[in-house]
């Protein structure tokens, strides 16, 4: 088995202090920086699997870097720099405490609401005789609170966000326009590499008064996606489409017991299910970016980025 990197405890120069998220941990750097580094820790049902995922970090940071940097005639965003395959460097922005997930089908968490009788989503209302993975007439837009580590993100409509003073109701306008503009960009990267991509999330912040696109974008962990060859036909036959998402993470979790409710224990990992996964996130890479993924050296995962980052941190 390879190595993945599952913790760090990284002391940079100028490091004020470190927020351990989900996936990524985030150094603060003199208030000024911020440097996220993207570990192969996998999360699904808003719980983080026992096991990391060779590969895996290193394959969300650079098609995070690669789509940023293609998306900067959309909006400004907070990358400086990526001075190692599993860091991205950036300004230091003050985050708005919601998620916004876009939706161009009905699917996954929507589609379980919708099969239960729920008709409106954050306010947004969905028409009833729709069917698993039909497309929306017009992308919708769904955001959630951004819950710590160890809570469950929760649904919220535009209207809350602004009575609850999480973003002014200009600053929201800001965050739709974005979110509709990044979503319809990476759907024709996507189209391009015979991929639809179903729905996404991105995450803003301010810095300097201005709103900057932050965190990753367009990843397997951020975003569904099924292959456009075949989905019509899936459709129509009511049959499961061929996706590249961490949808299948959650399913073998599902079909072995467990999502993420109390009491529940997460499935044995095995090697198997690890290289499995693995392999399913190199695929998603190749597909989506069309360059083939190179698997760094991966002996001291930790030594090598505390070597790279310091080298850009005082250079």
């Amino acid at each position: 088995m390879s190595n993945a990197l599952t913790n760090t405890e990284f002391n940079f120069p100028g490091q004020s202090s470190v927020y351990h998220g989900k996936v990524r941990d985030v150094y603060n750097i003199n208030d000024e920086k911020l440097v996220m580094v993207a570990t192969d820790r996998i999360s699904a049902f808003d719980v983080i699997l026992p096991r990391g995922i060779p590969f895996k970090g290193q394959m969300l940071n650079q098609i995070a870097a690669k789509f940023l940097d293609e998306t900067t005639d959309i909006c400004p965003n907070w990358k400086l720099a990526s001075p190692d395959p599993m860091v991205t460097v950036g300004v230091m922005c003050k985050g708005f405490p919601v998620e916004m997930i876009v939706r161009g089908y009905l699917c996954g968490s929507a589609w379980r609401a919708y099969k239960a009788g729920v008709r409106e989503i954050c306010g947004v209302k969905i028409p009833d005789g729709m069917k698993e993975n039909q497309k929306f007439e017009t992308p919708i837009v769904t955001p959630t609170t951004k819950g710590e580590i160890g809570t469950h993100d929760e649904d919220i409509s535009k209207e809350e966000i602004i009575a609850r003073g999480l973003a002014t109701a200009e600053e929201y306008a800001i965050l739709e326009k974005y979110t509709l503009e990044l979503f319809a960009r990476g759907t024709e990267i996507a189209a391009k590499r015979g991929l639809i991509l179903v729905d996404t999330k991105y995450e803003f912040g301010k810095h300097d008064g201005k709103i900057y696109l932050m965190d990753e974008i367009h990843t397997p962990d951020s975003s569904r996606y099924f292959y456009m060859d075949g989905y019509k036909e899936r459709f129509e036959q009511g049959l499961p489409q061929k996706q590249l998402s961490k949808e299948f993470v959650r399913e073998w979790l599902m079909d072995n017991g467990f999502q993420g409710k109390d009491g529940q224990q997460v499935p044995e990992m095995t090697d198997e299910i690890v290289n499995m996964i693995s392999e399913r996130y190199i695929e998603l890479y190749e597909h989506i970016t069309g360059e083939k993924f190179n698997k760094e050296d991966n002996v001291d995962l930790a030594s090598r980025i505390e070597k790279n980052v310091t080298a850009y941190l005082t250079k």
